[in-house]
């Protein structure tokens, strides 16, 4: 059989982890796990990583092996990956890759645009710059550095706003003149099953989740990371919103509202993402059996 990566995306909450663990263990194979928020140790309940007894079914990989401290992006995980996958398909021609970070996810399948690392002091003055002037500040910074990029982006993401601010005065050229968009072949066969759900079930699986998280304890947890609020790693659904009611911005019921509201917003954009994706063939998320069927055929058919 040819190596081949299962690639299985998803939007949260459709429950990628349980299927691609009962997958795993029919196909006797490991797991990559897509997830950049559930990279960081210190993040637990606000990402919903596998639990223990999952990760004692199988073995998973790139779950909790940074700490929120560590610089990580698309282009070192699909390094990462792509130096991890001989090992795994030595031992089986079966490896499955689930997550729901789709940058990553298509930088291993497709390959990402070769962007050097940042100045550290370059980053810092641009989330300094973000604090005390808004995405306004960030917005006017681009448009006079790389009105090409300007014109594309996302004007309402900081992110990715302070993304190209570093990388362009880092490198003393544009960012946009590094978006090549390159299309790698792999030496291995990728084939994309996708996860979905009808979108009130959707809705209603991430509002029960949430409200799990905040029983489990994501108050307590979001507390003790507010020294790293700063940090790329905390700008996420759950601890935005949980570091605004710390700043007596929003009620705690308000803060979780917004936690949900953000989380299916969140979702729908994955859902957006991976609309666009013809290679991806979906499947209903409560019919594990239908996607190993399927699964089976396809890779017999590379026999």
């Amino acid at each position: 059989m040819k190596n081949t990566l299962i690639v299985m995306p998803g939007p949260t909450g459709v429950g990628k982890t349980s299927v691609s663990v009962g997958l795993a263990e029919h196909f006797g194979c490991e797991i990559v796990s897509c997830d950049s928020r559930q990279f960081y140790r210190e993040m637990i309940i606000g990402t919903a990583p596998p639990d223990l007894q999952q990760l004692e079914r199988v073995k998973h990989h790139f779950v909790r092996f940074l700490s929120v401290n560590d610089y990580y992006s698309a282009s070192l995980y699909e390094r990462d990956v792509l130096a991890l996958l001989p090992s795994l398909f030595e031992k089986n021609p079966v490896a499955v890759m689930t997550g729901g970070s789709m940058l990553y996810m298509d930088a291993v399948c497709s390959g990402i645009d070769d962007i050097p690392d940042t100045d550290p002091a370059v980053r810092t003055k641009y989330i300094e710059k973000y604090a005390a002037e808004g995405v306004e500040g960030l917005r006017l910074a681009l448009k006079l550095l790389d009105p090409l990029h300007y014109s594309k982006v996302d004007l309402r993401n900081p992110r990715r706003l302070m993304r190209a601010l570093e990388i362009t005065e880092s490198t003393g050229r544009p960012y946009s003149s590094f978006l090549t968009s390159p299309k790698r072949n792999r030496e291995f066969r990728i084939i994309k099953a996708g996860l979905s759900l009808e979108r009130d079930i959707l809705y209603s699986r991430i509002n029960a989740r949430v409200d799990s998280m905040i029983e489990s304890g994501l108050e307590d947890e979001a507390r003790s990371l507010l020294g790293y609020r700063e940090l790329n790693a905390l700008n996420t659904v759950g601890y935005r919103e949980m570091f605004s009611f710390f700043d007596g911005l929003v009620s705690h019921e308000k803060a979780v509202e917004l936690i949900k509201r953000n989380t299916r917003r969140y979702a729908a954009k994955q859902i957006k993402w991976w609309s666009k994706d013809p290679e991806i063939k979906w499947f209903d998320a409560g019919q594990p059996d239908r996607i190993q069927r399927w699964l089976d055929e396809k890779l017999n058919e590379g026999q």
